[in-house]
């Protein structure tokens, strides 16, 4: 109530005070019909005191007709406009502004925060929000104000490429928040430098200067590059540096990105890769072992195309190479500790020191002639000690071995392992011939598989024995200088052929069970588990028809071989030896019985004899 009063008394006395300039400036706010009225006359008449108590309401045309009278009039502000003000007064938390208009304005210092050095009589842009509140009071807005200039600004920045300082306010996803002219515009992170960005907070709250590169009318969005600003300084720079390339070349780089392949070094505004072969003499897993983000170092230039766009660079090659300073007496036969840095099917390579390998081959790890993999003998990381079996300076090659250090088992073996001798070994390994026995570590000997058993019918040594199963074997023959050791297991039993020659005679019949049939007959198992062959044309039955898998019959002996353990049967011939019998003896009994019987009788039997063979041949 008491604002409005003053606001009352004020503008009377304004008015008093321009009652001539007013009285000329009034034109007809009324109908034709009506009488002229003067802005002084409208306030002289207006019950003030009714509309306070809200007893009479306002006529809203009667307030049209005054502020069309105001219009063009010293003071006269329009809504949504923004003018100039002066901050008159300050207190702790609102500034009062003058925009020579008929009151002050009171804007909150909230509006001011981007500004905490602001003081009395400072100039600011205002906004005409409302010329007067259900108080009579005039509200401006310094914000808005901001916000409609700083969109001109922004645009205009845009349109002519302008640099514009922005305050990075902070973080958010992608980029960062950047204050231009008041405005929120974004920052993303690929264009905040020409180099990545690993740490975004060193950005936050720091002034820095950027160009719009995109604006949205509808979203009401803004983005801006510090990048943009930078590009346009190296480019020139990247010109410079490209045309003075050479190989050799000896430039100052700062890593830029590390990768599992290399390492990407910044030169200036020119990119070169250091592959990573290229990093040390010594083998590295990955570049982060040599060099880390940011450092700076001195590197070389290898090679470059023929636009200079792909620059090979080298920092090993700034270092002598370490064979170079390998010690002068180090000779073949000399023992070295290196460690095992690489570890391959055919060997491992050991590094006796920094840049200076050697290769123990498999071969050279034991004295085994069974080979195995490197990785039986060493993994990477092992501290090993080993003999130089050759040395070559210029080709920067060595050979090492580790057997050498210990003695040679062969040395003394038929000491050992004499012929005739029988001992127990481990099956390492067999092949579609034999198996290979490990006496000991660095002998081996193989048994043939035909020297496995004296009665079985072996296809395939795994029939018989497993890897890492033990076997008892007998040394057979012995070859010191070509390192060959011939065993056998049979030998460690005795033959049971001896016996079997004089049980399994030729034409001795036997009892047995066909095994299984082949293409050319069948395996037929006698007594004492012995095999014997049967030929296909040897399996037919008296009753017709062959034998087959699992019947049981009577066989024949045709043939033995002990040399060979060969046993060859037959069931036709049991049954034929039968029937020759029985010729044989009606011959006999006819011879016997002539004297007391015709011709025609003897002749009558042998043909009932014929006829019945002749019926078994027909059946089968």
């Amino acid at each position: 109530m008491q604002i409005q009063n003053f606001n009352h008394q004020h503008m009377s006395e304004e008015t008093t005070n321009m009652d001539e300039q007013l009285e000329a400036q009034t034109t007809e706010v009324a109908t034709p019909a009506e009488k002229k009225v003067t802005p002084q006359e409208f306030l002289d008449n207006f019950n003030w005191h009714k509309y306070e108590q809200g007893i009479e309401a306002v006529d809203e045309a009667k307030l049209k007709e005054f502020e069309d009278a105001l219009v063009g009039t010293i003071g006269f502000v329009n809504e949504n406009e923004v003018i100039e003000g002066v901050v008159m007064r300050m207190t702790d938390r609102e500034a009062i502004i003058d925009i020579n208009s008929k009151s002050e304005g009171v804007i909150t210092l909230n509006e001011f925060r981007y500004n905490p050095h602001l003081k009395v009589g400072d100039k600011v842009e205002v906004l005409v929000d409302k010329r007067e509140d259900s108080y009579g009071q005039l509200v401006l807005s310094h914000k808005k104000a901001r916000v409609i200039k700083a969109w001109d600004r922004v645009i205009h920045a845009h349109d002519t490429g302008e640099i514009v300082n922005g305050f990075v306010k902070c973080r958010t996803r992608g980029g960062m928040i950047v204050d231009v002219f008041g405005i929120e515009a974004f920052l993303p992170g690929s264009q905040i430098d020409v180099k990545p960005i690993r740490d975004y907070d060193q950005y936050v709250e720091k002034t820095m200067e950027f160009k719009v590169v995109k604006i949205n009318h509808e979203f009401k969005n803004v983005v801006v590059s510090h990048k943009a600003l930078i590009e346009a300084d190296i480019e020139s720079q990247k010109k410079e540096i490209i045309g003075q390339l050479e190989k050799g070349q000896v430039l100052e780089g700062v890593v830029k990105n590390i990768t599992s392949y290399g390492v990407f070094i910044d030169l200036g505004g020119v990119d070169g890769l250091i592959h990573i072969t290229d990093l040390s003499w010594s083998r590295i897993n990955h570049p982060s072992e040599v060099l880390e983000l940011d450092q700076k170092l001195n590197v070389v230039i290898l090679d470059f195309d023929d636009e200079k766009t792909r620059i090979q660079l080298g920092l090993k090659q700034l270092q002598a190479h370490p064979w170079d300073a390998l010690a002068a007496d180090i000779a073949v036969g000399d023992k070295v500790k290196g460690k095992v840095v690489v570890i391959a099917d055919y060997g491992a390579f050991i590094e006796v020191a920094e840049g200076v390998e050697g290769l123990i081959h498999v071969s050279e790890m034991s004295w085994s002639t069974h080979l195995r993999s490197a990785q039986d003998f060493v993994k990477v990381g092992d501290e090993v000690e080993a003999v130089i079996l050759t040395l070559d300076r210029e080709g920067r090659k060595m050979s090492l071995g580790i057997k050498q250090l210990h003695p040679d088992p062969w040395t003394n073996i038929a000491e050992k392992y004499p012929v005739g001798s029988t001992h127990t070994g481990t099956v390492r390994n067999y092949t579609n011939f034999g198996v290979f026995v490990e006496l000991e570590e660095g002998i081996d000997g193989l048994v043939y598989i035909s020297d496995l058993s004296w009665t079985e019918k072996i296809k395939h040594p795994s029939d018989f024995v497993k890897i890492g199963d033990k076997l008892e074997v007998q040394v057979l023959e012995l070859d010191v200088e070509g390192r060959k050791l011939n065993l056998g297991h049979k030998h460690t039993e005795d033959n049971p052929w001896e016996a079997h020659e004089e049980t399994y005679t030729v034409d001795s019949v036997h009892e047995g069970t066909i095994k299984e049939k082949t293409d050319k007959g069948a395996i037929v198992i006698l007594g004492d588990g012995v095999e014997a062959f049967l030929p296909g044309r040897q399996m037919e039955k008296e009753e017709g028809g062959k034998l087959g898998k699992g019947d049981k019959a009577t066989f024949k002996v045709l043939e033995f071989n002990k040399e060979y353990r060969r046993i060859v049967v037959s069931h036709t011939a049991v049954y034929k030896e039968q029937e020759e019998k029985n010729v044989k003896a009606a011959t006999q009994k006819a011879e016997a019985t002539s004297e007391k019987t015709t011709f025609a009788d003897v002749n009558e039997e042998l043909a009932a004899l014929k006829a019945k063979m002749d019926a078994k041949s027909k059946k089968k």
